[in-house]
């Protein structure tokens, strides 16, 4: 399948997901006292921090987990969208513009695999609908199916993001050490070397 229509970026380009809604990928994997905990889900990292414990106290009371979960995911969630905005604001360089996204993943008993190729350059895409229409294409009923797709390809897209911040404060740090080479004006020493001529007692001034 192919992702939506593009629309051009605009320089200079910020860190943030290229996606309509600027969702991030939050992933739990919590234990407590033997008792495990694991879920996926997208994250507003605009929200107030008192919808974080909101969340986690909601969380603990519908699933009957354990009152040491509590703390447990707050401070989970917490850290990722503290990681997520340490990147807000810092240039992104942007090579592949089109980029491939995979799928393998099962729900339940539903297995997809697949590969397509994603734009970075649609600010309007929408992994959310892409979902949707892929589980319609593929006659996949099981609604479970659907949100798991969806954070696949924001999970990929995040890391993308990521790695294009990476990729241009390495292009900052280079092109800073090539001015510093060419504002530097090397000083050359002539050097002398003298050679004695046993014939007629001459001395030879070569210059090196």
């Amino acid at each position: 399948m192919k992702s939506p229509a593009s629309a051009s970026w605009k320089a200079p380009l910020k860190f943030r997901m290229p996606t309509a809604e600027n969702l991030i990928p939050i992933r739990l994997d919590i234990e407590v006292d033997g008792q495990p905990y694991k879920d996926a889900f997208t994250w507003n990292p605009y929200d107030p921090d008192s919808e974080v414990v909101m969340f986690a106290k909601r969380t603990v009371k519908d699933l009957k987990l354990a009152p040491g979960f509590l703390p447990q995911i707050v401070q989970s969630i917490q850290s990722q969208l503290a990681t997520f905005q340490s990147y807000e604001g810092q240039d992104m360089y942007v090579g592949d513009l089109i980029i491939p996204i995979k799928l393998d993943l099962q729900v339940n008993h539903t297995v997809i695999r697949d590969q397509f190729l994603w734009d970075l350059n649609n600010f309007d895409s929408d992994p959310e609908e892409f979902a949707r229409t892929l589980c319609k294409d593929l006659g996949i009923e099981d609604p479970e199916v659907e949100p798991a797709i969806a954070f696949a390809i924001r999970e990929q897209l995040y890391e993308i993001a990521i790695q294009n911040v990476t990729t241009a404060r390495e292009n900052r740090i280079s092109k800073k050490g090539r001015r510093a080479a060419e504002h530097f004006t090397p000083r050359f020493l002539c050097c002398f070397l003298v050679i004695w001529s046993g014939i007629g007692g001459i001395f030879f001034l070569i210059r090196m």
